[in-house]
């Protein structure tokens, strides 16, 4: 930070902790770019590209490095989504300020789903990507098998049947099966209990603390292994599918692309908008768990460390463990975008003319069966298929769903993109419409200032400590830069 910025950093630190900031130094001691996350993430996935493209059987049988590591994190999700809830709404101590994070989190969702259906379909009637394909029904005979064993003959559940299985049958099996909608309806009944009981349970706090603080210790340990699970999954998906298969969708693939950048473009004006946020710096922010999310093709695998961030980057412990874990089964902006789209390329490609009613149709379809689709096997299928069903008459038949067997996974890049970026956005408005969004500390975050560690308060002891999201983050605090400066002076 430049010198003439010290007095306006002094006097945002007052505000937000006790502990007083050294003189700004001359220039930040950084990680070398060859050790950086960033660094070794790339270096994995293009290693994987190159191990998938040329060795294609070798690259598919490193398939288990990346579910190994998938699987580590999600061993971890679960416990933290609940730690981080539980002292959340511990430390607000007010349902109705609860209540009003969830409300406004799915008033915003509702509204940002449905823009992304109706930018989807501008965009597919715009582009056309089906056009020229002329399929004929009668080669797709085999398209209903091939589509039932992609999804392993599952189906959506339905509105009632998606709500009631938000309540667990028992705490326990929440967390066994590792249903995130269910540990986050108990975390936020335990809070709300602990809130009422107050100081009549510090023990319990204490171990719902302590425990938190172990549990992002494990995942700062676990993160280090994603360059190797970014690489055996890029190493896969390329050996099993091919990079021939983008010759044949090139269409389809780059209009669904086109649609998540502008899609970004206009989540970047309602950040900026609502809550001051450059969503280009958050983005540079986040680029590690972006990549990791990317490579492994999955936005789950993240969510404890973009929670963390979030909460590091001023918004509050309490919004970001409601809105992102319910982001993640009621906000999937980039699949309900690709939806859309793979709608209106099945028509095309069939060469049956939607009339806008029918597309509205298709429309409301997708908006009630995108809410149950996180988790479920093949649910992309299972929602188009439900789709096509239910417009058309017929016209197109269920199997030519499985016209998109070959291009589904490679767009799972885009869908992973615009879901994680969309839940960010969605944290950071909902944060600063509720007013627990620190923009002071947002803004020397992003800009890649040394900022006071992670503080609050404890309602049981009223004393100040460190959050449990400090642990395993190695991001750039004052307390961290004091000690690579001791530590340089020491050396010299």
């Amino acid at each position: 930070m430049a010198h003439n910025d010290e007095s306006d950093l002094s006097d945002t630190c007052a505000v937000t902790t006790d502990i007083a900031l050294p003189d700004a130094p001359a220039e930040h001691t950084k990680t070398p770019w060859y050790k950086s996350m960033f660094t070794w993430l790339i270096v994995a996935i293009i290693a994987g590209i190159v191990i998938g493209a040329v060795w294609p059987d070798f690259g598919s049988g490193l398939k288990p490095l990346a579910d190994g590591f998938i699987k580590l994190i999600k061993m971890l999700i679960a416990p933290i989504i609940f730690c981080t809830v539980v002292l959340g709404i511990a430390h607000v101590g007010d349902m109705k300020a609860v209540g009003r994070i969830g409300i406004k989190a799915l008033i915003y969702f509702e509204a940002v789903t449905t823009f992304a259906l109706i930018f989807g379909l501008v965009i597919g009637n715009l582009v056309k990507p089906g056009a020229g394909f002329d399929i004929n029904p009668q080669t797709l005979a085999t398209g209903a098998e091939a589509v039932a064993e992609k999804t392993s003959n599952g189906e959506l559940p339905h509105t009632v049947e998606f709500l009631m299985n938000i309540i667990p049958t028992s705490a326990i099996s929440a967390f066994a099966e590792n249903e995130l909608l269910q540990v986050l309806f108990f975390a936020v009944l335990f809070g709300l209990a602990l809130a009422k009981i107050g100081s009549k349970a510090p023990i319990v706090l204490g171990f719902v603390d302590q425990s938190s603080h172990v549990f992002f210790t494990m995942i700062g340990w676990i993160m280090k292994l994603a360059p190797l699970g970014a690489f055996g999954a890029m190493a896969y998906i390329i050996g099993q599918y091919g990079i021939s298969s983008l010759g044949s969708y090139g269409k389809l693939i780059a209009c669904c692309y086109l649609a998540a950048v502008l899609f970004i473009l206009v989540l970047a004006g309602i950040v900026r908008i609502f809550a001051g946020v450059n969503l280009w710096k958050f983005i540079v922010y986040i680029k590690d768990e972006l990549f990791v999310a990317l490579g492994t093709a999955s936005t789950e695998v993240v969510l404890p460390r973009i929670m963390t961030k979030l909460t590091y980057a001023g918004c509050s412990r309490s919004t970001t463990g409601l809105v992102v874990p319910t982001g993640y089964s009621f906000n999937l902006d980039g699949a309900t975008l690709y939806l859309s789209i793979c709608v209106l390329f099945l028509s095309q490609a069939m060469g049956v003319h939607l009339s806008l009613g029918e597309q509205l149709t298709a429309m409301l379809v997708l908006m009630l069966t995108s809410k149950g689709m996180a988790g479920v096997p093949g649910s992309s299928f299972l929602a188009l298929s439900a789709t096509v069903s239910a417009i058309g008459h017929g016209s197109i038949p269920v199997a030519a769903v499985a016209l998109l067997l070959g291009a589904d996974r490679i767009m799972d890049s885009m869908r992973v993109s615009v879901n994680l970026i969309g839940n960010c956005v969605a944290t950071f408005v909902v944060a600063a419409w509720e007013g627990e969004l620190d923009k002071e500390r947002m803004k020397l975050v992003l800009d890649g200032q040394p900022v006071p560690p992670l503080e609050e308060t404890n309602p049981m002891t009223g004393e100040r400590e460190l959050l449990p999201e400090e642990e395993g983050l190695g991001l750039h605090t004052v307390e961290s830069e004091t000690k690579q400066l001791d530590a340089a002076k020491q050396a010299d």
